[in-house]
């Protein structure tokens, strides 16, 4: 390995995945009109993303084996998300998922897909009568995702790889930012001049970040 140790955190829903697989579920469950009209609500300040969450989970009455079979045709992993971990790994770098989605629906997808990296995520209690919502910490955000970043190992760099609203503050945080195209983090840095690296696939980040050699 030459250079600085990398801490790279790596958000999961639409980041990894193609699709927000929360989104995916909770569209499912309420429909478009009530799921607007919550997004509306965040995007004017006047709900938290925290509450967003919360609200948006309730919606959702499936047990945890159908959320998972609800998502195993609508929601895909990267394919290469896998080798830039092992290659990462092989570099005797650190990877970790920090998600403000649900545990127990991201865990599995993972492991279906090779890979094995801490994973800091929110839960829910799988309520017959509507979602509740478990969160890591008590953060308006849903997670304080910019804590994990500022909580690296001392002397390591750090990067953000992120998508959406909540990874705003994550990728503020970080030494090193990551934006998948057209969304919603690459809007913000460029309208910030944050210095960020737009990305379709992890292969652009991985080559990004160790250059071949010729």
């Amino acid at each position: 390995m030459t250079g600085p140790r990398l801490a790279i955190f790596v958000d999961y829903d639409g980041t990894i995945t193609d699709v927000d697989t929360f989104d995916v579920l909770v569209r499912s469950a309420a429909g478009d009109d009530a799921w607007n009209e919550l997004e509306r609500e965040l995007r004017a300040g006047r709900i938290t993303l925290r509450e967003a969450l919360a609200r948006q989970a309730a919606f959702v009455r499936l047990s945890r084996p159908e959320a998972l079979a609800a998502l195993e045709s609508r929601a895909r992993v990267d394919p290469t998300f896998a080798p830039f971990v092992r290659e990462a790994h092989a570099r005797g770098h650190w990877v970790a998922v920090v998600s403000a989605g649900i545990r127990s629906i991201i865990g599995p997808a993972l492991e279906r897909a090779g890979v094995d990296v801490p994973l800091f995520a929110n839960d829910v209690d799988f309520d017959a009568a509507g979602w509740r919502m478990t969160f890591i910490d008590d953060s308006a955000l849903g997670h304080d995702k910019a804590a994990r970043v500022r909580a690296a190992s001392a002397g390591a760099r750090t990067v953000y790889v992120g998508d959406g609203i909540s990874d705003f503050e994550g990728a503020l945080a970080a030494d090193v930012r990551f934006a998948k195209k057209g969304r919603a983090l690459e809007r913000y840095c460029r309208e910030r001049g944050l210095e960020c690296t737009s990305f379709s696939s992890f292969d652009e980040i991985a080559t990004a970040l160790w250059p071949p050699q010729l």
